[in-house]
């Protein structure tokens, strides 16, 4: 029975889209054949329990490819019998695969995200990069555009090896109806028109641009409300711009939120919106965006910011918008057009999700990924 091993960083309990894929893949492997190697994190024993595959964890809350980690990830490959490997995120994990590859790994996979675009644009990092590249036997991309950028710093052997895997949504938990009326009980909102942005909240994921566009809806689309779901290091400066353009109750903040009790946020809303937006000259951009795929199995229209591979997760026009994520006009005049036709949000919303039950569900990415896996393939 072939079995693999899968070296992460990124894996729960921490939170965020790279997290829920890893895990979402991992749980989808046959009983038996996954073994998963990542970092120590709070809370991280009582989840593992749970899980019906081992989980083991290293010492650190960073891996990093250094001799002490590569012995330790070495010695769990061929204690656990393992002939196959599945590097959660490529960089910098993927330095990994010639030990792996000497100590009998007869197939290698690593999973590229946005990240991965920084490093194929810094120097070092883009020759290290192309050492990965050199040295798996597939390179996944998760959208068009990162496969492209990417691209860029590999070897035409490493060109050669990349494949599509992007992150999918489970239409069984993300659907119509699951759970959004109680939370407009909960926090208050009622009927009132509303919009939502799950996402960690940091400068790049664009609930400024929200918080920037929302006295224009309002002004539009009297007693709208704005739901930002999510915490992280800007929240105080997002208060802090509420506070100065009056908003008051329209704006408000959830505070983290699990992802096992996420789906009814998503249902919550008329409308989800996350305007991201690319920084640091290009660095940073969104990679795709597995919540714009969670909002729209819900049933609803999503607004996506121009940046990086997002655009990917709507069809501009049919499922949603696709916005200047710089322009809190644009992004005003598309949820104030969404909130106040609603037969044209719900026929966005149906596409929406048609889209993701046919093109986006990780029962088949999980498939994918394993027949890449797959030893006897060339």
């Amino acid at each position: 029975m072939p079995r693999t091993l899968v070296v992460t960083n990124d894996f729960p309990t921490r939170q965020g889209g790279i997290e829920a894929f890893v895990a979402a893949l991992c749980d989808r492997f046959p009983s038996g054949e996954v073994v998963v190697y990542t970092s120590s994190m709070p809370g991280d024993a009582a989840y593992d329990a749970t899980l019906p595959y081992p989980v083991i964890r290293d010492r650190r809350s960073m891996l990093l490819s250094t001799r002490r980690v590569r012995r330790a990830v070495v010695a769990a490959f061929v204690e656990h019998g393992c002939d196959r490997v599945l590097f959660g995120a490529s960089a910098p994990l993927g330095l990994l695969a010639p030990a792996l590859r000497e100590a009998g790994a007869e197939r290698i996979v690593a999973i590229t995200h946005g990240h991965e675009v920084w490093w194929a644009r810094v120097p070092i990092m883009r020759s290290l990069l192309r050492r990965i590249g050199d040295s798996v036997d597939v390179l996944t991309y998760i959208s068009g555009w990162c496969r492209d950028q990417i691209g860029r710093a590999l070897s035409e052997t490493g060109r050669s090896r990349q494949q599509r895997l992007a992150p999918g949504v489970d239409s069984g938990r993300f659907y119509p109806g699951c759970g959004g009326d109680a939370v407009r009980a909960e926090l208050g909102i009622g009927d009132a028109p509303l919009v939502v942005c799950a996402a960690r909240l940091v400068a790049r994921k664009g609930q400024d641009q929200l918080i920037a566009a929302w006295p224009a809806v309002q002004s539009a689309v009297p007693g709208a409300r704005l739901l930002i779901v999510g915490d992280g290091k800007h929240r105080g400066a997002l208060e802090k711009a509420v506070a100065e353009r009056g908003l008051g109750d329209a704006v408000t903040f959830t505070g983290p939120v699990t992802w096992a009790s996420i789906p009814p946020y998503f249902d919550a809303a008329d409308v989800f919106a996350m305007p991201s937006r690319t920084r640091l000259a290009g660095l940073e951009p969104e990679g795709l965006g597995i919540v714009f795929l969670e909002a729209a199995s819900c049933g609803k229209p999503v607004i996506v910011g121009r940046s990086g591979g997002a655009p990917d997760a709507v069809d501009d026009g049919v499922t949603g918008f696709v916005v200047d994520p710089t322009s809190p006009d644009e992004i005003a005049a598309r949820i104030v057009e969404l909130l106040t036709d609603p037969a044209k949000a719900r026929a966005m919303g149906d596409a929406g999700r048609a889209r993701a039950q046919a093109d986006w569900q990780w029962d088949d990415i999980a498939a994918r990924c394993r027949a890449y896996l797959d030893a006897s393939l060339p």
